[in-house]
């Protein structure tokens, strides 16, 4: 998903280390009262779950609102929430069922039905938003109900369909107030999850109440939790160092994480392994600078992941050289078996043999959120260093502003982060990489779409391995996105508040229910 918080993933094929460094607690100066406020950079960028595929938006929903399923730390596989049960029927792989629970409704007090349900799924592809989630469910062809059972019938065999409508993209919503073929754009939202939207404001903040009629696998909430969108890093630590927040996830700046140690007064910090991903993409259309592939790989064999994480990100991050990172089944290092040292001489002889001209000019675009700046300045000092090309860097103030100007190919490439939407290597791959990708740089290839469909297809995860390593070696030669590094993930809180853990808890979902004051 775009625009990542930390999800590290679970169930054997797919393995990621979580709870790397303790939970550390110091004296506070006392219980806090009323609404918990928690600080982040990753913004909301549409209420309506047709119409964001980010992390900031599935946060909110995963409070707001009910999927039918959900996953839960530790778990191998995904959960009822909204379902009461949910199974592939036959062996083919292509037929899930789920039976609704009964007894739900929406804050408005409606009755969830499942109808609702499938109005749900039926918008996502009807509406196809180009900042949506409908790249996702490239393998749903038709939902059907009858009473309480919803069918879903797939194009082909997927074995990860039931991590898919675990996630905030099969956010369950009111057929009633959420139009069947255009977005919602009331700034209000009608959801059954733990809780209520009470007031929002775009890009600022958004005030959560508990829902006191939620039914479904997460506790209830008891706490009211404030939700504060801030711009930058930089402004999420002054709002931590000013005590303007009670709990921060979702960047503080580099500095700041590198140097948290026991010792620091009235702070929790928890480190946790993760896998969060940052990669450049191409904009591979033709007329553009990177259509051409010895410009793309040029750039790969330049490129010092190596001094991007330990200058620009203090060692919070680790230099990364596949889509799919370290811990994760299908993991191998592709783009450092063809660069394993950067190398101006190699771009140089690239561009020569395929007769381009130097230097490369080429428009780089990035969102100002977290330290994407810094890391802007960097990629450009690198690229410009070795004579071969011109760098214009265009910044983004607000995300999205910055996601329609890339899906409208407003630039020649662009630096995104990326983090699975459920535990399976596939998140890392189709929606990156496969045809129709979120990433809207118009890059298609059949053979890397054949493999993908094929790694779908296996029900025993671990038999997948060989076609993703292929299919990332595929990757590296064609070099539609160049993986820059990953990282772990960080949050903070004060004494008083407690739960802040489960806010990256090894799963993904943002648990804002576990917050409380002692």
């Amino acid at each position: 998903m775009r625009s990542v918080r930390t999800r590290a993933v679970v169930a054997g094929f797919v393995l990621v280390a979580a709870g790397v460094g303790a939970w550390q607690f110091y004296p506070s100066d006392g219980a806090g009262q009323g609404a918990v406020d928690v600080g982040t950079t990753d913004v909301a960028s549409s209420l309506d779950p047709a119409g964001a595929y980010d992390a900031g938006s599935w946060a909110l929903y995963s409070n707001v609102y009910q999927s039918l399923l959900t996953v839960k730390p530790g778990a191998a596989a995904p959960v009822p929430d909204a379902a009461s049960a949910c199974k592939f029927t036959g062996s083919q792989l292509t037929t899930y069922e789920c039976e609704l629970r009964p007894g739900l409704k929406f804050s408005n007090g409606r009755e969830v039905t499942a109808e609702d349900v499938k109005h749900s799924f039926d918008r996502i592809k009807a509406i196809n938003s180009d900042q949506g989630p409908a790249p996702l469910f490239n393998t749903l062809k038709s939902v059907s109900v009858q009473d309480r059972k919803v069918t879903f019938s797939l194009s082909a065999r997927d074995a990860t369909f039931p991590y898919k409508i675990a996630t905030g993209a099969a956010s369950i919503v009111d057929r009633n107030t959420y139009p069947a073929d255009r977005l919602r754009e009331d700034g209000k939202a009608d959801g059954s999850g733990p809780y209520v939207l009470d007031a929002y404001s775009q890009g600022k903040e958004a005030r959560l109440k508990p829902n006191e009629g939620y039914r479904g696998d997460a506790k209830p909430a008891h706490q009211p939790v404030t939700i504060r969108y801030f711009k930058d890093s930089a402004q999420l630590d002054a709002a931590w160092q000013a005590r303007d927040v009670d709990v921060a996830h979702r960047d503080l700046p580099p500095d700041v994480l590198a140097d948290l140690r026991p010792g620091l007064p009235d702070t929790r910090y928890q480190q946790s392994g993760g896998s969060e991903i940052r990669s450049m993409v191409f904009n591979v259309r033709s007329g553009t600078p990177m259509a051409d592939r010895a410009v793309r790989e040029a750039v790969a064999a330049v490129l010092d992941r190596a001094t991007i994480s330990s200058g620009t990100y203090r060692g919070t991050v680790t230099p990364l050289y596949s889509l799919i990172p370290q811990g994760v089944g299908g993991h191998s290092t592709p783009f450092f078996d063809r660069w394993p040292e950067p190398s101006a001489a190699a771009a140089k002889k690239l561009l020569k043999e395929a007769g381009i001209s130097t230097p490369v000019s080429f428009k780089l675009g990035f969102n100002v959120r977290g330290s994407n700046v810094a890391e802007a300045a960097e990629i450009k000092k690198q690229l410009e260093a070795t004579g071969l090309f011109k760098v214009t860097t265009e910044s983004v103030d607000e995300w999205p502003d910055f996601q329609k100007a890339y899906a409208a190919g407003r630039f020649d490439a662009y630096t995104i982060g990326w983090i699975a939407d459920f535990p399976d290597p596939d998140n890392f791959t189709a929606p990156l990489v496969g045809a129709d990708s979120s990433m809207n740089n118009g890059f298609k290839d059949k053979e890397i779409d054949r493999l993908i469909t094929r790694t779908q297809s296996f029900s025993d995860r671990s038999a997948a391995v060989t076609d993703f390593r292929e299919l990332q070696r595929l990757v590296a030669e064609k070099v539609p996105m160049l993986p820059i590094w990953q990282k772990k993930d960080f949050v903070v809180s004060r004494e008083a508040v407690t739960g802040a853990q489960y806010l990256s808890d090894g799963t993904g979902v943002w648990r804002l229910w576990e917050l409380n004051w002692l």
